[in-house]
């Protein structure tokens, strides 16, 4: 079992950052690969980013790329979410994600969520 406990939202203006950070207790972050949801009012749950066990590979949905990084720290049990230049399109409430499957970009392939962080970008 894994619990999953997320932080770091918050309301920023357009153009401003924020790092989200996901402490997962239970096991070990390197047994699994973690990622980030987010839900925008009246929107279905979407990927957001993954990332392998030990943090060899990542990959993101093509709205955040070039914006958004994921990255974790196997010792602290903790993934991050930095992301840079928000926009309002990218308030929504950010859900942090653990699973052991191969594909890694629908809400099946995670066995594991947190509660969610809310991020607000005002325009």
């Amino acid at each position: 079992q894994v619990q999953l406990v997320e932080s770091g939202g918050g309301l920023v203006q357009a153009g401003g950052s924020l790092r989200l950070s996901c402490v997962a207790s239970g096991r070990t972050l390197s047994t699994y690969r973690m990622g980030w949801f987010r839900q925008a009012p009246g929107k279905e749950r979407e990927f957001v980013a993954s990332i392998t066990r030990m943090g060899a590979y990542s990959d993101y949905t093509d709205s955040v790329k070039g914006r958004f990084t994921i990255s974790g720290d196997n010792d602290k049990n903790t993934v991050f979410l930095v992301m840079n230049s928000l926009k309002p399109e990218d308030t929504a409430v950010y859900y942090c994600v653990a699973g052991r499957s191969v594909a890694y970009r629908g809400q099946k392939d995670y066995d594991f969520w947190g509660q969610g962080t809310q991020v607000t970008v005002s325009s």
